[in-house]
């Protein structure tokens, strides 16, 4: 049987992030869209520095979750409240999710969710490492989540969506988990300009977090239609800096930025 487009994409995408689980510690080259030169401890904390976390929120969490993955902070716009339930989807190493523990509070719960296995796996370990009691994470892929309906009060993603080649899924299982009310908080990449046909025939670039961005109108108009109101997208122009840095063939950074995505779910 022959594959479909989809299946090749979502393969691309599982092998990359499995190879990076897999050597991250031992030859970090994790950027989100990065090249293969290896990237030093320091040169990884200085990224997520870069991308908006705090040097607090960095040395807070087991350093092995840092993969240096993602294009922002999406803690710092999910106004998250002690006792409440998180979603990340894709949730790597789990940095994103300790982050996430340390504001829900012990009455709080965080949920991750990968759908490759090394991940999950590096997740677990961190979260055992570092003592978090209110952290789990599922193998699962973020068009159909292991969540029970309208559990989750914030559903966060980090740079993930784009890699997706069925965003509007990914938009209605996020919205099915969500409790009335709920909100999504989200950074990702969104494409500024029409991308050249050459990146979408380059599965890296589709796995780097470059050829899959859809534009700010294509992804209100997903979010609109599928029920959410509030949608604000947000680009970050400055995130071209280092969006640069993600390829040395290709200037991607005059296709795509950074943004934050924020939308509430509202049942009338």
């Amino acid at each position: 049987m022959k594959r479909t487009d989809k299946e090749v994409l979502k393969e691309a995408v599982r092998k990359r992030y499995d190879d990076i689980a897999r050597c991250c510690g031992q030859r970090p080259s994790c950027c989100c869209g990065g090249d293969t030169d290896a990237l030093s401890k320091e040169d990884i904390f200085r990224y997520a520095s870069q991308i908006g976390y705090s040097d607090d929120q960095i040395r807070s969490v087991p350093e092995e979750a840092n993969l240096g993955l993602g294009c922002g902070n999406p803690a710092a716009i999910a106004s998250l409240k002690p006792g409440e339930t998180v979603l990340d989807l894709g949730c790597g190493g789990g940095f994103d999710c300790f982050i996430a523990a340390r504001q829900v509070g012990p009455r709080g719960r965080v949920i991750g969710v990968d759908m490759t296995p090394e991940m999950v796996s590096k997740a677990r370990k961190n979260a055992h490492s570092g003592g978090y009691k209110n952290v789990e994470f599922r193998l699962g892929e973020i068009e159909h989540l292991p969540v029970a309906d309208a559990s989750i009060d914030v559903v966060l993603s980090n740079c993930v969506i784009n890699l997706s080649p069925d965003k509007p899924q990914v938009f209605r299982d996020a919205h099915r988990v969500l409790k009335t009310g709920g909100r999504l908080a989200i950074s990702d990449v969104v494409a500024t300009a029409e991308i050249p046909e050459v990146f979408h025939s380059d599965l890296s670039l589709y796995a780097g977090c470059i050829a899959g961005a859809a534009t700010i109108q294509e992804l209100e108009r997903m979010l609109h239609e599928i029920g959410f109101k509030d949608v604000r997208i947000e680009p970050k122009e400055e995130s071209r800096e280092f969006i640069r840095e993600w390829s040395s063939d290709h200037s991607v950074d005059e296709y795509i930025a950074s943004a934050t995505i924020q939308a509430t779910k509202v049942i009338f």
